[in-house]
C-alpha cells in the first residue's frame, strides 16, 4: 500500500499545479503518478479561485514587463525604419520587411496598451500602412 500524503505535500502538489500547469509535470516533481498529482488538484477546496488568481498576477506580470521593455520596442521600430529603403531595394520582397515590423508594432499595440483599432492612426502607422499598400500594388 503506498503512503499517504501529507497536507503539506498536498498544498505542494497543488502549488507545483498552479506553477507549471501540468499534472505529470507536477508528478515528476513531487514523484507521485500523474492520477495522484490530478486527484490532489481537483480536491483542493479553492483550486479554481486559485487557478483565476495565478491566471491574472501571470497577466499583470506580462503586461508589466512589456510596459518596462516599452523603449526598446520603440529603439527596434526605429532601426527597422532606418535600414527599410535600403532593404527594400536589396530584399526579393519588401513585404518580408514590412510584414515583420508590422507584425512587431501589431502585437506591442494590441497588448501593450497603445492606440488600439479605435483610435486615431498617429503618422508613423499611416506612413508604415500607405507603404504596405504601396509595395502591394508593386507586386
Amino acid at each position: 500500500m503506498a503512503a499517504r500524503l501529507t497536507d503539506k505535500q498536498k498544498k505542494k502538489i497543488v502549488a507545483d499545479y498552479l506553477e507549471l500547469g501540468s499534472y505529470n509535470a507536477v508528478a515528476k516533481r513531487n514523484h507521485v503518478c500523474g492520477e495522484t498529482a490530478r486527484r490532489v488538484v481537483e480536491a483542493s477546496e479553492d483550486f479554481a479561485e486559485k487557478l483565476r488568481q495565478k491566471k491574472e498576477e501571470n497577466t499583470a506580470d506580462i503586461l508589466a514587463y512589456m510596459e518596462s521593455r516599452r523603449q526598446a520596442v520603440c529603439d527596434i521600430i526605429e532601426v527597422g525604419l532606418s535600414v527599410l529603403p535600403e532593404k527594400i531595394q536589396n530584399a526579393r520582397s519588401a513585404a518580408e520587411v514590412t510584414t515583420a515590423l508590422g507584425t512587431l508594432i501589431d502585437k506591442f499595440t494590441a497588448f501593450g496598451g497603445g492606440p488600439g483599432n479605435d483610435a486615431k492612426e498617429d503618422g508613423l502607422s499611416q506612413s508604415l500602412r500607405e507603404l504596405a499598400e504601396g509595395l502591394e500594388s508593386d507586386d
